[in-house]
């Protein structure tokens, strides 16, 4: 799964990375996050059909036919191999995705003495995206939440030995379909959501302060060992 990850990239390296025309996040909003957590209002880039656009959705998706919001905790991710059959997805895998930010993202490794949190990232330091989807959902008061849920699938050989799943981060010649709203053929879009090259990733121990989404400074990201 990715139940936590990290964007501090600059404001303006954002928007030129993925290419956004209009955002909806002002500049001044914008802030570094070292343990992004579900449940948060999370930087995402969705297209219109025209132009990207950079905001912010609920991590934690709730279908439009949702009776609670609750739902949305335990809907972070979604499996990638079945999201476009599932009934709490497949709307949104259709036509609703976006792209997810990110510098890194944590999981724990499995040990004889507990989980280890790994910080894992791209190889050349650049930033990528995960894979998501998004919905909107109006709750009984009338108040409209846009959420989102991040993509799994299978591990490469590095995220193997760490977990047994591990989230989908598009290859840059990819993203462009993904976001393009004229693509739903499920067929097209699956080709596009598989494991990353493991070449292309890097992975090393962190504290275990990111263990609490209530740490979040530069330390987390810090190699120790």
């Amino acid at each position: 799964m990715c139940g936590r990850f990290a964007l501090y990239a600059d404001y303006g390296a954002l928007l030129e990375r993925f290419g956004i025309e209009e955002a909806t996040l002002a500049q001044a909003s914008y802030e570094e996050n070292y343990n992004v957590a579900p449940s948060r209002q999370i930087v995402a880039v969705i297209n219109d059909g025209e132009r990207n656009r950079l905001g912010t959705l609920r991590w934690g998706l709730i279908p439009p036919w949702a009776k609670d919001e609750k739902i949305g905790y335990k809907m972070i991710n979604a499996r990638a191999e079945t999201a476009a059959e599932k009934p709490s997805f497949r709307h949104a895998f259709k036509k609703k995705r976006c792209l997810i930010p990110a510098n890194a993202f944590y999981e724990w490794k499995k040990g004889q003495d507990g989980k280890t949190p790994m910080l894992i990232h791209m190889a050349d330091g650049e930033l990528f995206a995960f894979a998501g989807l998004w919905e909107s959902w109006k709750s009984p008061e009338g108040e409209m939440v846009h959420s989102c849920t991040i993509l799994t699938t299978q591990p490469n050989a590095l995220m193997a030995e760490i977990h047994d799943r591990m989230p989908v981060i598009l290859a840059k010649e990819a993203e462009k379909d993904w976001l393009d709203p004229n693509i739903q053929d499920p067929e097209i879009l699956q080709k596009l959501i598989k494991p990353y090259e493991t070449a292309g990733l890097e992975a090393y121990e962190v504290s275990s302060a990111v263990n609490s989404p209530k740490n979040n400074g530069q330390e987390l990201i810090r190699e120790i060992g």
